[in-house]
């Protein structure tokens, strides 16, 4: 890591909001009434996916793109004002939020601002025409080689920290955009207000300019699974791998789902089906900082459109509020589960069914946190073999305790689990 990191954020987790999907509203003002639930679900960051306004040349669908930005300076009228945001960000520092907006560094909509303001920031083709290189065919390129336009996008971030004290951004695809220009803008930004940085990008190099990147290798991986295309082994050979490729200071956000994933490749419960409750556990305990998109407290087993209104379907009732809730303040109090921090050993657990059973034990100190996730549709006596194993564990869904001096033998049923803290 070339910056250090907030102290807050080595437990923190991060909830993607769907602003135009989250209520019939779809507004800031309508995203408000649900701080409290948050807060008491145990929400640390609220990441806002783009709140700039769309752009209407080559838009798609009826109300387009969130990431096909017509203005870096102004706020989509759909979700409200300005002034509108500034309250809700107020209103969620009140209550201990933090607030990241995502910001699309690489592309603009074919209508921005800049396109007539300034036409010499953009990419241009042999003919002299705005061009992209991705294949999105409502969004052109930004050109990272025009020293004019760094300046220019340094200065449209730096307009919603001092405007609207916002925490930190989430970087769209931040792998497009050379990493001298995000040393640059953090460097810049960080003098301004210390923020938490988030890309999307699987790049190791990247971490010297970011505090957390995605995890998009073990999502395929994990579906891979679900698939019956890999299996136990290949989920930790993984692991281990990004052990030896990260930096042990960095953090990794590992999800079951987002706004892509829910929209392009459906629902978690589409993509992992009787497994994906497991995986949320996982990436809550993991050595990381779990990422939970909106409505997944629900939960949701919607696709929504990504460029229609498709309200979530809230039906009042959060069956999964409690899981999560426990789990992210087991996060908040237990040093065992901080995410980047050299003092936690993580290792396997080793027990009689490691061909089904996914169990590792997290220890920082005198705290441990044992996590066993049976991945298989048999009920299994499970016998832990592992040394390390020792003392008295609470469950921390119903309080029970184990010990586990007397008998490493506990009965899991079919794609159960388990979370002990010593």
């Amino acid at each position: 890591m070339s910056f250090e990191q907030i102290d807050w954020s080595y437990k923190t987790n991060i909830y993607e909001v769907n602003l135009r999907q989250y209520s019939a509203e779809g507004s800031f003002a309508a995203f408000a009434n649900s701080l409290p639930r948050l807060k008491d679900m145990g929400i640390e960051i609220l990441w806002f996916m783009p709140i700039t306004p769309i752009s209407i040349e080559k838009r798609k669908g009826t109300l387009g793109s969130y990431y096909a930005c017509s203005d870096f300076f102004d706020t989509n009228p759909e979700f409200g004002t300005i002034e509108d945001f500034k309250n809700l960000v107020q209103q969620a520092h009140e209550l201990g939020f933090k607030v990241i907006i995502d910001w699309v560094a690489n592309h603009t909509g074919w209508d921005h601002r800049w396109t007539r303001e300034h036409p010499g920031y953009y990419v241009r083709d042999a003919s002299g025409n705005f061009t992209e290189r991705n294949g999105w065919d409502d969004v052109i390129d930004l050109n990272y080689d025009n020293p004019e336009l760094r300046t220019a996008v340094i200065g449209a971030m730096k307009f919603w920290i001092v405007n609207a004290d916002i925490d930190g951004f989430r970087c769209d695809m931040a792998h497009l955009v050379p990493l001298d220009f995000w040393i640059e803008a953090r460097t810049a930004l960080d003098a301004v207000k210390k923020l938490f940085w988030l890309a999307e990008c699987e790049e190791v190099v990247y971490h010297q300019a970011f505090d957390a990147t995605y995890t998009w290798r073990w999502m395929h991986k994990t579906e891979d699974f679900a698939k019956h295309q890999t299996d136990n082994n290949g989920l930790w050979d993984l692991l281990t791998q990004y052990d030896n490729e990260f930096p042990q200071d960095a953090f990794r956000a590992y999800f079951t789902s987002n706004h892509d994933e829910n929209s392009w490749n459906g629902t978690e419960y589409e993509k992992y089906g009787a497994v994906a409750k497991n995986l949320a556990v996982f990436c809550c305990t993991w050595n990381s900082l779990p990422l939970i998109y909106s409505g997944q407290e629900l939960p949701n087993y919607k696709r929504l459109k990504f460029f229609d209104k498709d309200p979530i379907d809230w039906t009042g009732n959060f069956a999964l509020h409690d899981f999560y809730k426990t789990l992210l303040n087991l996060r908040k109090q237990n040093v065992a589960l901080r995410a980047g921090d050299k003092n936690v050993v993580t290792h396997r657990v080793q027990t009689n069914a490691n061909d089904k059973v996914f169990s590792f034990l997290r220890r920082n100190s005198n705290d441990e946190v044992l996590v066993i996730l049976n991945l298989s549709s048999e009920q299994i006596d499970l016998e832990i073999q592992d040394p390390d194993v020792k003392g008295i564990f609470r469950n921390v869904f119903d309080n029970s305790s184990s010990d586990f001096n007397e008998s490493g033998i506990i009965s899991i049923s079919q794609w159960n689990f388990y979370v002990f803290a010593k």
